[in-house]
Order: C-alpha cells, then structure tokens, then sequence
C-alpha cells in the first residue's frame, strides 16, 4: 500500500473531482483481504451508512490495522485512514489532525452527509484503539 504522502501527492495532481473519486476507490482495491472472522460486531464501527469493520494489533509498539467495508467509495476512505493511521504508535496516532492531514482531499465537500459521518465515526474508533493501546 502507498504512503499517505504518496496518495496525497497523487490525489493532488488530479484536476477533476470525478477522477479523485475513482482514485479513492482504487485505493479500496489494494486492501489486504478482510478475515470474514472479524466481520462482526466487535469489528464493526457504528455510525457508518454502510457495513465497515476496523482490526488492530499492536506488535512492538506500534498499531497495525486492517478494515473493509461493503461500499467502494467507503473502502476507500478506509484505506487512506489506514495510510494513515497503520503502522504507529497509539501516541503518535493521537497526535494527528486527522481534519488538517485530510483537508487537501476537499472530502467534507464532496462526501454526503453520511459519509462524512462515516468518516469521523472511523476516526473516532481508531483513536479510541489507540487511546486503549496507550
């Protein structure tokens, strides 16, 4: 999976919205597969229009994380939260502004409603792993 910077650079020197927002789906396909065994309700996180589920485990102090979710758009979303997020240490995770990192996808502009709730609600979850891991 690309570095966050990576995808960021890349989002950049797309023009049009609609390009933007095949490259997030894209970014959706490179998800590792998803453990159909953590597609429950310990995984699920709530307040998303669709089905998401996060996983994290913490090796040497860092917190890996995985998640899918059933929409594209949506798995997307998750990938650049994991591009993120993975691979940090739980305060290293909550030292980051995740709204000033993901201001130059102009997300809050072009998502519903209910996917910028989604969005915030995944956010809100793997802080709160952090925070549990801290």
């Amino acid at each position: 999976m690309a570095s966050f910077e990576d995808i960021r650079s890349d989002f950049e020197f797309l023009d049009e919205w609609d390009e933007r927002y095949k490259y997030i789906i894209d970014l959706g396909r490179t998800l590792a597969p998803y453990p159909d065994a953590q597609r429950d309700e310990a995984h699920k996180v709530r307040g998303c229009a669709s089905q998401v589920w996060l996983h994290a485990e913490c090796d040497n102090g860092a917190i890996t994380l995985k998640g899918d979710s059933d929409a594209h758009i949506v798995k997307g979303l998750v990938a650049l939260l994991l591009a993120l997020y993975s691979g940090k240490t739980p305060d290293a995770i909550l030292a980051i502004d995740a709204e000033a990192e993901l201001k130059p996808f102009d997300l809050a502009d072009h998502l519903t409603p209910q996917r910028s709730n989604g969005l915030h609600s995944m956010i809100k979850r793997i802080r709160a792993i952090a925070e549990n891991a801290a």
